[in-house]
Parts: C-alpha cells; structure tokens; sequence
C-alpha cells in the first residue's frame, strides 16, 4: 500500500520535468494513437484503439440522433410518447438530465479556483469540456419539444413590428436565458484557460497547417508577464460569473416543476434537490469517463487516486443531500394530509397497484444504497467499483427525472383524466442519439485539444518541488 501511495503521489513531487509533462500531455493531440496503450481487438477481430472505437460508435449514434430529428421534423412530435395527461416526456427527462451532467465541470473550474484548489488541475479541463457538449446535447431537447423550432427566434425579445414579446413569467423564457447564458460564460471559460495550451501546441507541432491553426487559436501568446496579467484577470472574471450559474441554472430548471399546481412538484425543496442532483450526476460522469482515460493514455502520475478519491467524496456528499431530498418528499406526501399528495406517494412506494413504481426502487436503489459503498476507502480506491457506482449513479440520476416527469402527469388530481406514458422507438433514438452526440464531442476533443491543463501542471509541480526544497533545508 506504501509503494501505492508512493506511486499516486509522483507527480506532487516535482519529479516530472516541463518536458515530461509536454510530452505526456501535449503530444497525445499532436501523435495521437502512439501515447495509447496497445489496440485492443474490435469488431469481427479488427484491432483498433479504444479512442476510435469510442469515435465510431459515436458516430453511429450521431446518425440515428438526425435520423430521429429528420422523422420529429416532417411528422412533429406525435412520434414520441406524449399523451394527454402526460404533455412532457423524454424531451424534458433528457434535457434536465444533460444539463445536470455538465454541473461538475463548472464546479471544478469555477469554484474549485476560486477556492484555490490544486487538485483540480488534473480534471478540470476535460471535466469543462463535458460541460459544453452535455449543454449542447440538452439544448436540442426543448428547441425540439417545442415542436417548431424554426420559429424558436420568438423566445428572444428581439425587435419587431408585430410587439411580439415572450412571456417573461414562463419558466420556458427563463430556460432560455440560465442555459444560453450558461453556455456561454463556460464556453468563453473553457476557451481563455486553452490559449496558454494552444501555444504549448503550437511550439511543439511539426507540421506547418498544424502550426497555423494552434497559432491562431492561441492569439500570439508568447507567456509574457502582461500575457499571464491578463490572463488570471480573465480567469477569475468569468470563475466569479460562472459560481453563481452553478446554482442558478438548475434552479431556475427547477422552477420548470415548482411553479406549476401539480402534485409532488409544488415544493420549496425543489432547487437546492435540484442543484445537489446535478453535481451528483456531473461527478459520476466526470469518473465514469477520467478512470479509462487515465489508463488508454497513460496519465496516471497526473490523474491520480487522490483526485479520484476527492471526485468520489463530493459524489458521497451530494448524494447524502440528493437522498435527504427523498426522505423530504416521503415527509410532506404524507406530513401535509393532502390527498393528492399522499395519492402521489402511494403510486411511487405500492409496487404492484401503481405503473413504473418498480423504476422508483430502482432509482433509491442506485442514487442512496449503492453509493454508501462510498463510505469505504478501499471501494473509493478501486478503480472497477468506483467505475461501477458512477454508471449506477448515472443511470439513477436519469430514473429519477423519469419518476418526477410522467409519473407525476400520469395521475394528477381527476382519476377521470389518469392515463398512461408509453415511450416510442423515436423518444429511445433521440435519448441514445444525443449520448453518441457527446461521446463523439469528447473523442474528437481528446484527439486535438490537450486533455490536461499543462501550464497549470507545470506549475503545481514547480511549487511542490521548491516546497519540498525549503523543507529539506529546514530539516537540515
């Protein structure tokens, strides 16, 4: 366990040169496929990387994502499962279940620097780059369920002669404006903090196209100290703008369901439940896609168990707070006497009188029972069960919006207007679809961009070994 410990720890040791680091990390973008371990056997025996693997099945994916959008297009959306009583479906499911996704890597970036908190370095680059392509595949979904997305300008107030103004009292106008702004601010984050990479990039290519585009993508950044000036002015501007949207935007997503008369959704509790979900789900992604890349690429002296260890300890932490937010909603189903509400909780915990109240066990079952293996230090240190948790959370996270969409619509106030939601071949094809969508972002990512912020590695291995220089002097 000592030679573990040892081994996690090398890179807090300033053992690893600037030239090290840039040729772990920076060259992964430059050489590709030669930083990766071994091709492993593919399809019909055809050896190939696990990165184009991943790639291809994005791909794949992606396909059946504009199949789905061509067929919603030319016939709306009838083709998926929306029903009277039941008037939202996979659309919102998946659409607040991507933008809690992206939650981790705004944390990580953001909050984690202004707290001053160098274990971040590791994984906050790939972890932001989640942010942007699970924003981008939970954009889609309302665009869609709108049903004319080619008249989706009109949520704007933009002007017009025709006075046509949204309404600012729906929580559809204010999606618009928490995610677009989201997008942005994380977008411009995630850019400002590539620009010292990009020229990383640029000094190290050999190819001349390939020079040009690091070139310009990192604007003549020659690291000098007006550059770096404005450079961590830049940085924590848009970290003290990002902080409070890491609360605010699933907040305000929240209010989606809060502000409407609907059993189990007109609650207070709704927004910090919310926010606490959306980071629980966001680190289990973070881990569930940082444990395999650690290993295809080698990184594990930079992505060690210690940052594994801190991800899994934040997951513990919010999921307390994700199931005291179940044990909320069992208290005031049945502590507010209203029967409706009491009506909701017994079609949620009645296992056989009640449709898809099994996915309401399942659901407890992966977001509270499983994730107490956390409690565990040796769990949290096993790569296949930490693995294992975060898919269970994963899985979890998207139940649970299941449990609070259409089981809530399904059976409201008139047992007259109860019915049933039945999701269509279309509402699997999109769901699916948008996870290839992002798996192919993230791959091409890896493959171009640096994975790993390597300035900011540079320089926590740097002050590491001058600390560990003072206190050897000391001790002598």
């Amino acid at each position: 366990m000592a030679k573990k410990e040892a081994y996690d720890e090398r890179l807090l040791t300033g053992e690893q040169s600037n030239a090290k680091i840039d040729t772990s990390i920076a060259d992964i973008p430059l050489e590709g496929s030669r930083h990766m371990q071994p091709p492993i056997k593919m399809l019909f025996g055809v050896k190939g990387s696990p990165w184009l693997l991943l790639l291809l099945f994005g791909f794949l994916f992606v396909n059946i994502m504009m199949l789905a959008i061509t067929v919603l297009l030319l016939n709306g959306i009838g083709v998926w499962g929306n029903n009277e009583p039941t008037g939202w479906g996979f659309g919102i499911i998946n659409f607040v279940w991507w933008i809690g996704i992206g939650h981790a890597g705004t944390l990580i970036s953001a909050i984690l620097l202004l707290l001053r908190q160098q274990w971040r370095n590791s994984i906050n680059r790939f972890a932001e780059a989640m942010t942007i392509f699970a924003v981008m595949c939970a954009g889609l979904f309302p665009l869609l369920h709108t049903g004319r997305p080619w008249v989706a300008y009109w949520l704007f107030p933009y002007p017009n002669i025709l006075s046509l103004w949204p309404q600012f009292r729906s929580p559809l106008i204010w999606d618009v404006f928490a995610v677009s702004t989201y997008f942005t601010v994380s977008l411009l984050f995630w850019y400002v903090g590539l620009i010292p990479d990009f020229a990383t990039l640029r000094d190290r290519a050999k190819k001349r196209i390939t020079q040009v585009i690091y070139g310009v993508l990192s604007w003549g950044w020659r690291g000098s100290s007006k550059h770096w000036y404005r450079y961590m002015h830049a940085s924590i501007i848009l970290a003290g703008l990002s902080t409070p949207l890491v609360l605010s935007v699933h907040s305000i997503v929240s209010f989606d369901f809060s502000m409407a008369i609907v059993p189990g959704w007109n609650v207070t509790i709704f927004p910090p439940y919310f926010v606490a979900g959306a980071v629980y789900a966001g680190f289990a992604m973070v881990i569930l896609f940082a444990i395999p890349l650690r290993k295809w690429y080698k990184l594990e002296e930079y992505i060690t168990m210690k940052h594994l260890d801190w991800c899994a300890k934040v997951m513990l932490a919010t999921g307390m707070i994700v199931a005291y937010g179940y044990g909320m909603e069992w208290f005031y189903g049945w502590y507010s006497g209203v029967p409706f509400e009491r009506s909701l909780l017994y079609n949620r915990l009645h296992l056989f009188d009640a449709p898809y109240s099994a996915i309401y066990y399942l659901l407890v079952v992966c977001n509270i029972a499983i994730p107490q293996l956390l409690w565990s230090s040796k769990i949290r240190h096993n790569l296949k069960w930490l693995m294992g948790i975060s898919f269970s959370i994963s899985v979890g996270m998207w139940l649970e919006r299941f449990v609070i969409i259409p089981m809530s619509l399904m059976r409201d106030y008139l047992p007259s207007s109860w019915g049933y939601f039945s999701p269509t071949i279309w509402d699997y094809s999109l769901f699916f679809g948008t996870i290839g969508f992002f798996v192919f972002l993230l791959m091409l990512f890896i493959r171009y961009l640096p994975m790993i912020n390597i300035f900011e590695i540079k320089e926590l291995a740097h002050h590491t070994e001058h600390e560990a220089h003072k206190e050897g002097a000391v001790a002598h």
